[in-house]
């Protein structure tokens, strides 16, 4: 028995409400239940309840046992004096405010519906199984899943959006900058991405808006600041990048002393980080006032053509400095695109809403759902147990359901786990 059950019994009021009486047999009416505290202090705030025919208002402290009440050192904490009624399991003790007086101490082992504690057990027994309710996740109903899910992809949106507050913050609210670091570090993807982001910070955003009218400086400034210039000379094409590299280092007093290594390793060809770098760089100098141009973009197609970019001519033919290799314009493909829509651009466009006390909900929805479905071990688990994806808002909000719920046991604060309890 958990206390995070005793609260969902309690705030729910999965439990007999006729004929309720304390441990001293004093009758008990439930006015209102009162507001669940998820911070220090007794469980529910403001509570309502006609004890013994007298109105109480107060608070409520829910434990399995009653001696938890000591456990805790409610005994000698002011802030549960206030405390109008105990709510436990099973009753061991009777317990005390600091004054001395008595808690009134509500049992609910005999009063809980015997069918919510078997769907409890049944929802938290271990047997090695992927998620917790996977045997009974297809009863679930769909409006139920289809509500939670959207309400889980905003959870997930929010939390995309912090490291934009946190970068807005550090940039004095530079937000061509922040976009310019946040497609940096998508671009890296998962492998390199903390490596990009290191490298797009290490200077300022204007060297960016300085440069971009000049294809071969942007791509050495990238290029240099990423440690790819400091090895020997293979081709012409770098002794030209490391030339324009030296000029820029002493014009804007350029430093990489900070930024991260990149990785080749275990990476397909069209992942290494040259060609992302070439494409990134291009990206900045073909499409002018980029940030205003995805503020005012809402068709996943207009997506597709504005970054339907692809590599420098000498990355055309090569793969790294010194191997040549089959001519190719190495465009980014959509589904990179839809990466780049997922981690970075609807996050800002959330944010950017938000800053401006703006309502870009219905907006954001709508380019979500205009993104195919994601492909990877989570969607499929779910999958298995019932098809749930139609687009990427789904695919997002299914690992936040199994990362921040399924993974850590929060099945009590699901919709879906709080379906099965109450059926």
């Amino acid at each position: 028995m958990r206390e995070d059950f005793l609260h969902f019994v309690w705030k729910h009021k999965t439990f007999d409400l006729l004929d309720l009486k304390t441990t001293m047999d004093l009758p008990v009416e439930i006015r209102s239940i009162g507001m669940h505290n998820h911070h220090a202090g007794p469980d529910f705030f403001n509570s309502q309840l006609i004890i013994d025919g007298q109105l109480w208002a107060g608070n409520v402290e829910i434990h399995v046992k009653s001696s938890d009440w000591y456990a805790h050192n409610h005994e000698t904490d002011r802030a549960y004096d206030n405390v109008i009624l105990h709510v436990v399991f099973e009753d061991d003790t009777e317990i005390y405010r600091m004054d001395n007086s008595v808690i009134p101490t509500l049992e609910l082992k005999t009063y809980i519906h015997h069918g919510v504690v078997e769907r409890y057990n049944r929802l938290f027994s271990k047997t090695g199984k992927w998620i917790n309710c996977e045997a009974d996740f297809n009863r679930v109903d769909n409006f139920i899943i289809s509500n939670w899910l959207q309400r889980l992809y905003f959870e997930r949106l929010e939390r995309k959006s912090e490291s934009i507050a946190k970068l807005l913050t550090s940039s004095n609210n530079n937000w061509e900058g922040v976009l310019f670091q946040m497609l940096a570090k998508n671009f890296g993807l998962k492998v390199n991405g903390e490596a990009f982001l290191s490298m797009a910070s290490s200077f300022d955003f204007s060297v960016v808006r300085k440069t971009s009218s000049c294809p071969v400086q942007l791509e050495a400034l990238f290029f240099g600041q990423s440690h790819l210039l400091e090895k020997d000379s293979q081709t012409n094409y770098q002794n030209k990048l490391s030339r324009e590299y030296a000029f820029l280092k002493q014009k804007f007093q350029l430093d990489n002393v900070g930024v991260q290594p990149l990785q080749f390793f275990r990476l397909r060809p069209p992942n290494f980080p040259t060609i992302r770098l070439s494409q990134l760089a291009n990206l900045y100098c073909e499409v002018p006032n980029l940030f205003s141009r995805i503020l005012d973009t809402k068709q996943i197609n207009r997506f597709y053509e504005l970054f339907a970019v692809g590599v420098s001519e000498f990355w055309q033919t090569h793969y790294t400095f010194d191997k040549v290799s089959k001519p190719t314009k190495k465009l980014l493909t959509k589904s990179f695109i839809d990466l780049l829509l997922i981690n970075t651009i609807i996050p800002l466009k959330f944010q950017y809403a938000r800053f401006h006390a703006q309502a870009g909900d219905g907006e954001i929805l709508d380019l979500i759902q205009q993104i195919k479905p994601e492909s990877n071990g989570i969607v499929s688990g779910f999958e298995k147990l019932k098809p749930l994806s139609t687009s990427a808002l789904e695919t997002q909000a299914l690992i936040q359901l199994k990362s921040e719920y399924c993974d850590k046991n929060q099945c009590l604060k699901c919709a879906i786990g709080s379906s099965l309890l109450g059926k």
